[in-house]
Protein backbone atom coordinates (compact mmCIF):
# COMPACT_ATOMS: atom_id res chain seq x y z
CA UNK A 1 0.00 0.00 0.00
CA UNK A 2 1.60 3.41 -1.08
CA UNK A 3 2.36 5.90 1.84
CA UNK A 4 1.31 8.87 0.19
CA UNK A 5 -1.97 9.58 -2.41
CA UNK A 6 -1.97 11.54 -5.72
CA UNK A 7 -3.46 14.70 -3.69
CA UNK A 8 -0.93 14.80 -0.91
CA UNK A 9 1.88 17.48 -0.81
CA UNK A 10 5.46 17.33 0.45
CA UNK A 11 8.58 19.57 0.56
CA UNK A 12 8.04 22.92 0.75
CA UNK A 13 5.01 23.15 -1.54
CA UNK A 14 3.78 26.11 0.16
CA UNK A 15 6.98 27.92 -0.52
CA UNK A 16 7.19 26.83 -3.83
CA UNK A 17 3.40 28.12 -4.72
CA UNK A 18 4.16 31.04 -3.31
CA UNK A 19 6.74 31.87 -5.39
CA UNK A 20 5.03 30.94 -8.81
CA UNK A 21 2.10 33.64 -7.85
CA UNK A 22 5.09 35.89 -7.33
CA UNK A 23 6.46 35.41 -10.69
CA UNK A 24 3.35 35.67 -12.44
CA UNK A 25 2.15 38.86 -11.18
CA UNK A 26 5.90 40.53 -11.84
CA UNK A 27 5.62 38.83 -15.31
CA UNK A 28 1.82 40.73 -15.34
CA UNK A 29 2.97 43.75 -14.09
CA UNK A 30 5.87 44.29 -16.62
CA UNK A 31 3.57 43.08 -19.42
CA UNK A 32 1.43 45.83 -18.39
CA UNK A 33 4.31 48.54 -18.11
CA UNK A 34 5.81 47.15 -21.29
CA UNK A 35 8.85 46.21 -19.40
CA UNK A 36 9.27 42.70 -21.01
CA UNK A 37 12.39 41.82 -22.87
CA UNK A 38 10.41 41.08 -25.84
CA UNK A 39 8.86 44.41 -25.68
CA UNK A 40 11.78 46.43 -24.81
CA UNK A 41 13.91 44.92 -27.84
CA UNK A 42 10.53 45.52 -29.91
CA UNK A 43 10.39 49.01 -28.91
CA UNK A 44 14.18 49.54 -29.46
CA UNK A 45 14.00 48.19 -32.94
CA UNK A 46 11.40 50.34 -33.98
CA UNK A 47 13.16 53.64 -32.69
CA UNK A 48 16.33 52.32 -34.10
CA UNK A 49 15.21 51.26 -37.74
CA UNK A 50 13.17 54.48 -38.09
CA UNK A 51 13.80 55.73 -41.32
CA UNK A 52 15.66 59.54 -41.06
CA UNK A 53 15.42 61.80 -43.33
CA UNK A 54 18.51 63.13 -44.77
CA UNK A 55 19.20 66.99 -45.60
CA UNK A 56 19.18 67.95 -49.29
CA UNK A 57 22.44 69.67 -50.33
CA UNK A 58 21.47 72.16 -53.15
CA UNK A 59 25.25 73.77 -53.60
CA UNK A 60 27.12 70.17 -53.08
CA UNK A 61 28.44 71.44 -50.13
CA UNK A 62 28.27 70.04 -45.96
CA UNK A 63 26.61 72.43 -43.70
CA UNK A 64 25.95 73.59 -40.33
CA UNK A 65 22.50 71.53 -39.10
CA UNK A 66 22.63 68.43 -41.89
CA UNK A 67 21.25 65.67 -40.93
CA UNK A 68 23.99 63.05 -42.59
CA UNK A 69 25.49 59.39 -42.86
CA UNK A 70 29.20 59.04 -42.22
CA UNK A 71 30.68 56.23 -44.91
CA UNK A 72 33.50 54.58 -44.61
CA UNK A 73 34.07 53.14 -48.00
CA UNK A 74 35.13 50.27 -49.63
CA UNK A 75 38.24 51.08 -51.67
CA UNK A 76 39.72 47.38 -51.76
CA UNK A 77 39.60 45.67 -54.82
CA UNK A 78 37.50 42.57 -54.26
CA UNK A 79 39.78 40.29 -54.87
CA UNK A 80 42.60 41.28 -52.08
CA UNK A 81 39.88 41.82 -49.27
CA UNK A 82 37.29 38.70 -47.28
CA UNK A 83 34.30 38.82 -48.53
CA UNK A 84 33.12 39.42 -44.93
CA UNK A 85 34.66 42.57 -45.02
CA UNK A 86 33.52 44.45 -48.11
CA UNK A 87 31.38 47.18 -48.68
CA UNK A 88 30.87 50.69 -47.49
CA UNK A 89 29.99 50.57 -43.45
CA UNK A 90 28.61 53.55 -42.11
CA UNK A 91 29.44 54.96 -38.04
CA UNK A 92 26.34 54.05 -35.99
CA UNK A 93 25.63 53.75 -32.56
CA UNK A 94 26.11 50.33 -30.31
CA UNK A 95 23.15 49.70 -28.77
CA UNK A 96 24.56 47.52 -25.65
CA UNK A 97 22.21 44.52 -24.32
CA UNK A 98 22.51 45.78 -20.78
CA UNK A 99 19.99 48.62 -21.22
CA UNK A 100 17.25 46.01 -22.47
CA UNK A 101 17.50 44.33 -19.06
CA UNK A 102 17.38 47.21 -17.04
CA UNK A 103 13.42 48.74 -15.86
CA UNK A 104 14.88 52.43 -16.48
CA UNK A 105 13.73 54.06 -19.81
CA UNK A 106 15.77 53.13 -22.94
CA UNK A 107 19.15 54.76 -23.02
CA UNK A 108 21.33 55.76 -25.78
CA UNK A 109 24.69 53.59 -25.77
CA UNK A 110 28.05 55.54 -25.33
CA UNK A 111 29.27 53.49 -27.61
CA UNK A 112 29.99 53.52 -31.42
CA UNK A 113 30.38 50.63 -34.58
CA UNK A 114 30.31 50.45 -37.57
CA UNK A 115 27.38 48.84 -39.66
CA UNK A 116 27.02 47.85 -43.40
CA UNK A 117 23.46 49.43 -43.26
CA UNK A 118 23.68 52.34 -45.56
CA UNK A 119 20.12 53.47 -45.66
CA UNK A 120 19.21 56.61 -42.92
CA UNK A 121 18.57 55.55 -40.15
CA UNK A 122 17.90 56.63 -36.11
CA UNK A 123 20.85 54.86 -35.47
CA UNK A 124 23.28 56.20 -37.59
CA UNK A 125 22.29 59.47 -38.77
CA UNK A 126 24.45 62.15 -37.52
CA UNK A 127 23.96 65.91 -37.25
CA UNK A 128 27.28 68.69 -38.25
CA UNK A 129 27.00 71.05 -35.12
CA UNK A 130 28.55 74.54 -35.05
CA UNK A 131 31.04 75.17 -31.98
CA UNK A 132 32.49 78.91 -33.19
CA UNK A 133 28.55 80.35 -33.71
CA UNK A 134 28.71 79.94 -37.40
CA UNK A 135 25.09 80.20 -38.09
CA UNK A 136 23.05 76.82 -39.46
CA UNK A 137 23.01 76.81 -42.98
CA UNK A 138 26.55 78.16 -43.54
CA UNK A 139 29.28 75.92 -45.28
CA UNK A 140 31.26 73.63 -43.07
CA UNK A 141 35.11 74.22 -44.30
CA UNK A 142 38.35 72.52 -44.46
CA UNK A 143 40.32 73.54 -40.80
CA UNK A 144 37.32 74.20 -38.99
CA UNK A 145 36.24 73.16 -35.45
CA UNK A 146 32.55 70.84 -35.57
CA UNK A 147 30.30 68.44 -33.57
CA UNK A 148 28.98 65.60 -34.75
CA UNK A 149 25.68 64.95 -32.76
CA UNK A 150 23.01 62.19 -32.71
CA UNK A 151 19.96 61.17 -30.73
CA UNK A 152 20.30 57.50 -31.64
CA UNK A 153 16.55 57.13 -32.07
CA UNK A 154 16.36 56.78 -28.04
CA UNK A 155 17.31 59.77 -27.12
CA UNK A 156 15.62 63.34 -27.28
CA UNK A 157 19.13 65.41 -26.86
CA UNK A 158 21.81 65.37 -28.66
CA UNK A 159 24.81 63.31 -27.84
CA UNK A 160 27.99 64.29 -29.07
CA UNK A 161 30.97 62.01 -30.82
CA UNK A 162 34.46 62.58 -28.41
CA UNK A 163 37.19 60.81 -27.93
CA UNK A 164 40.32 60.98 -25.58
CA UNK A 165 44.40 59.92 -25.31
CA UNK A 166 43.89 55.92 -24.69
CA UNK A 167 44.96 54.76 -20.90
CA UNK A 168 46.04 51.88 -18.74
CA UNK A 169 42.34 51.59 -18.19
CA UNK A 170 40.41 52.82 -21.04
CA UNK A 171 40.84 52.15 -24.15
CA UNK A 172 39.18 49.83 -27.27
CA UNK A 173 38.42 46.71 -26.25
CA UNK A 174 39.59 45.23 -29.43
CA UNK A 175 42.11 46.65 -30.58
CA UNK A 176 43.12 48.46 -27.54
CA UNK A 177 43.65 51.41 -29.13
CA UNK A 178 42.46 55.22 -28.94
CA UNK A 179 38.40 54.61 -28.35
CA UNK A 180 35.49 56.73 -29.44
CA UNK A 181 31.96 57.56 -27.14
CA UNK A 182 29.10 59.63 -26.96
CA UNK A 183 29.26 62.07 -24.22
CA UNK A 184 26.18 64.54 -23.57
CA UNK A 185 28.84 67.10 -22.48
CA UNK A 186 30.34 70.04 -24.62
CA UNK A 187 34.12 70.13 -24.21
CA UNK A 188 37.57 70.04 -26.32
CA UNK A 189 37.14 65.98 -26.72
CA UNK A 190 34.12 66.47 -29.26
CA UNK A 191 35.51 68.60 -31.07
CA UNK A 192 36.72 67.41 -34.89
CA UNK A 193 37.95 68.53 -38.22
CA UNK A 194 38.05 67.75 -41.76
CA UNK A 195 41.25 67.53 -43.83
CA UNK A 196 41.27 67.13 -47.78
CA UNK A 197 42.51 63.49 -48.31
CA UNK A 198 45.67 64.64 -50.16
CA UNK A 199 47.78 65.94 -47.51
CA UNK A 200 50.27 68.04 -50.54
CA UNK A 201 47.02 70.00 -50.58
CA UNK A 202 46.01 70.41 -47.17
CA UNK A 203 47.28 74.23 -47.34
CA UNK A 204 45.79 75.25 -50.37
CA UNK A 205 41.90 73.66 -49.31
CA UNK A 206 42.07 74.85 -45.87
CA UNK A 207 38.44 77.18 -44.94
CA UNK A 208 37.17 75.84 -48.59
CA UNK A 209 34.21 74.24 -48.21
CA UNK A 210 33.72 70.70 -47.84
CA UNK A 211 31.88 68.97 -50.82
CA UNK A 212 29.65 66.14 -50.10
CA UNK A 213 29.63 62.38 -50.84
CA UNK A 214 33.64 63.44 -51.21
CA UNK A 215 36.51 61.33 -49.36
CA UNK A 216 37.85 63.42 -46.70
CA UNK A 217 40.00 62.48 -43.39
CA UNK A 218 38.12 63.58 -39.93
CA UNK A 219 40.34 64.23 -37.47
CA UNK A 220 40.41 64.51 -33.30
CA UNK A 221 41.40 68.10 -32.25
CA UNK A 222 42.67 66.99 -28.82
CA UNK A 223 44.76 64.38 -29.84
CA UNK A 224 45.31 64.74 -33.29
CA UNK A 225 44.00 61.31 -34.24
CA UNK A 226 42.24 60.34 -37.28
CA UNK A 227 38.61 58.35 -36.87
CA UNK A 228 39.11 54.61 -38.34
CA UNK A 229 37.57 51.96 -39.08
CA UNK A 230 40.11 49.00 -39.56
CA UNK A 231 37.59 46.54 -40.13
CA UNK A 232 39.70 43.90 -38.67
CA UNK A 233 38.51 44.27 -35.48
CA UNK A 234 34.62 42.99 -34.98
CA UNK A 235 32.13 43.23 -32.46
CA UNK A 236 29.06 41.69 -31.79
CA UNK A 237 25.89 42.72 -30.84
CA UNK A 238 21.67 41.96 -31.05
CA UNK A 239 21.68 42.93 -34.48
CA UNK A 240 25.07 40.65 -35.77
CA UNK A 241 28.20 41.22 -36.58
CA UNK A 242 29.48 44.80 -37.18
CA UNK A 243 32.89 46.65 -37.12
CA UNK A 244 35.36 48.77 -34.29
CA UNK A 245 35.43 52.43 -34.54
CA UNK A 246 38.41 53.97 -33.31
CA UNK A 247 40.77 56.80 -33.42
CA UNK A 248 44.22 56.11 -35.51
CA UNK A 249 46.60 57.52 -37.71
CA UNK A 250 46.89 54.43 -40.47
CA UNK A 251 49.79 55.85 -42.66
CA UNK A 252 51.37 54.21 -46.11
CA UNK A 253 54.81 54.44 -47.13
CA UNK A 254 53.95 57.99 -48.44
CA UNK A 255 52.59 59.24 -44.98
CA UNK A 256 49.60 59.32 -46.36
CA UNK A 257 46.45 57.93 -44.75
CA UNK A 258 44.89 54.23 -46.01
CA UNK A 259 41.55 54.11 -46.55
CA UNK A 260 41.01 52.87 -42.80
CA UNK A 261 40.71 56.27 -42.23
CA UNK A 262 38.83 57.58 -45.60
CA UNK A 263 35.38 59.32 -44.94
CA UNK A 264 32.06 60.61 -46.80
CA UNK A 265 29.76 62.87 -45.59
CA UNK A 266 26.66 61.65 -47.66
CA UNK A 267 23.84 63.54 -48.25
CA UNK A 268 20.46 63.18 -49.25
CA UNK A 269 18.94 62.84 -52.53
CA UNK A 270 17.17 65.86 -54.00
CA UNK A 271 15.41 64.10 -56.85
CA UNK A 272 11.43 62.80 -56.06
CA UNK A 273 12.97 59.40 -55.27
CA UNK A 274 13.87 58.81 -51.05
CA UNK A 275 17.37 58.01 -50.19
CA UNK A 276 21.04 58.99 -50.37
CA UNK A 277 22.88 61.04 -53.00
CA UNK A 278 25.14 58.13 -53.93
CA UNK A 279 22.13 55.83 -54.84
CA UNK A 280 20.75 58.50 -57.16
CA UNK A 281 20.82 57.25 -60.84
CA UNK A 282 23.39 58.61 -62.82
CA UNK A 283 22.16 60.97 -65.52
CA UNK A 284 22.43 60.55 -68.99
CA UNK A 285 22.85 62.58 -72.17
CA UNK A 286 19.95 63.66 -73.94
CA UNK A 287 18.88 61.13 -76.67
CA UNK A 288 21.05 58.46 -74.67
CA UNK A 289 18.01 56.62 -73.77
CA UNK A 290 16.23 56.52 -77.11
CA UNK A 291 19.53 54.95 -78.45
CA UNK A 292 19.26 52.49 -76.46
CA UNK A 293 15.80 51.63 -76.35
CA UNK A 294 16.11 51.76 -80.37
Amino acid sequence: MASYRLGVRVGNWLEDEIAQQDLLKDFIRKREKGQLFVQRLARLKENIFKKVELSVSSDGFVHFGDTVLLVNPDCTPPEERDPELRGDVTLAVDMEEVSLYSDEPLQISRGLSAVKRVDPIGRNAFCIVSVDGSAVGEPLRYGQNFLLGTKGGVSDKLFYLASDHKTFRDFAKKSRLQKVFLTGELSYLTFWQAKSLDPQLRLEHEGCPVPAETKIIITHCYTNRNLAVPRTFCVWSSFGREFEVICHNYLDARKAEEDKNYWEIITGNPGPQDGTMPERPQALPEGYEDKLVS
